[in-house]
């Protein structure tokens, strides 16, 4: 019987002889974008893209998780690639982060999550030179997430995994999820951190409803909550080698670094972390480039360093892209540019 590694192997070469016989549904020189710097065309890596599979629906049929949004916004489909060439994306690291399975028990979490992580795998193994996955395993439960990361990356392919900042309200920064966090590090692959709008840290309704606040101010705060509590109560210390690559621009954190390099100078702060806040955003955190302005870009490289920051679009959502930005910025080399459209992601996700 064929292994379902050397299956998808084999289905990626079929798509790309077909696409390569012009047979695919994509025209891969249409409408693409290219990036250029310093005159060298510049390959651009995402890691911050959605998607979703419907496929999980008969498994949340009648359970409390029924409700789950299963648009079709998110859906992959070959119009991905086009929207990815006029951007001047090459390659993405798609990841599934709604999360909403976070309340599921082993057996249904289990199901959702190998359903996501095979479609993935099958998405990636069809369009091999422009995906790449990121699973999201079912972390409420910490010895199974570890166990569906190893089967996700040893046996699909995948390159990493993708959490939301807690888990049912609580940060996973205890010994509880150290299961999944030791899995993570002994197989080298980077942890993506996608918040879902603060839920576990405002009230329902107190951010209202105009400006879509609850994303547009909620998701930077869920985000520098989590990387906080992740340096302070010592679980980057218990993991030393373990990557975290936050969405949004690390959120408010690098934004009000001094504020948060004081937090464990004041009585009573029991911080747990062995080194100043600012060593782990310069080692073990990198954060995506989504900040939309190129002050708001330097920055981030003044704070953190060129080597913590990649490329992330959000897509398929409408949010400015960031390619121009970096390519046009004054303060940075033609290297540090290439660095941050790609260099920093093919080291992170292993892409050749």
């Amino acid at each position: 019987m064929i292994n379902r590694r050397a299956f998808l192997s084999t289905t990626g070469q079929a798509f790309a002889g077909v696409a390569a016989l012009g047979g695919s549904a994509v025209n891969w020189a249409q409408s693409r974008k290219e990036v250029f710097v310093g005159g060298k065309r510049m390959k651009v890596i995402d890691i911050h893209a959605h998607c979703l599979f419907q496929e999980v629906a008969p498994v949340i049929a009648g359970t409390s998780m029924e409700g789950a949004d299963l648009g079709d916004f998110l859906t992959l489909k070959p119009q991905r690639i086009d929207e990815m060439d006029a951007r001047g994306i090459d390659i993405a690291a798609l990841s599934v982060n709604r999360f909403w399975w976070y309340a599921a028990n082993p057996e249904q979490a289990d199901q959702i999550v190998r359903i996501n992580d095979e479609g993935l795998a099958e998405w990636c193994a069809r369009y091999p030179d422009r995906f790449v996955g990121l699973t999201s395993p079912s972390i409420q439960h910490p010895e199974l997430a570890a166990e569906q990361l190893d089967y996700a990356v040893n046996e699909l392919g995948l390159r990493g995994a993708s959490v939301l900042g807690h888990v049912n309200g609580e940060v996973p920064t205890s010994e509880k999820y150290d299961p999944f966090w030791a899995k993570a590090e002994e197989l080298g692959v980077p942890v993506f951190m996608h918040p879902n709008n603060a839920e576990n840290l405002i009230q329902p309704g107190q951010l209202g409803a105009v400006g879509d606040l609850p994303n547009v101010a909620g998701n930077p705060l869920e985000t520098a909550v989590f990387l906080t509590r992740m340096i302070l109560e010592g679980t980057l210390d218990r993991f030393p080698n373990l990557k975290i690559c936050a969405s949004h621009g690390g959120g408010y954190l690098p934004s009000y670094m001094g504020r948060f390099e004081h937090a464990c100078n004041r009585n009573g702060a029991n911080c747990a972390n062995t080194k100043p806040l600012r060593e782990y955003l310069q080692n073990q955190i990198s954060i995506d480039s989504m900040v939309f302005s190129e002050e708001g870009l330097r920055h981030l490289v003044e704070e953190v360093g060129v080597s913590q920051i990649v490329y992330g679009s959000d897509m398929p959502f409408s949010w400015p892209d960031t390619i121009d930005i970096v390519v046009d910025a004054p303060f940075l080399s033609d290297a540090e540019k290439e660095a941050i459209l790609s260099g920093n992601l093919m080291q992170m996700l292993k892409i050749t």
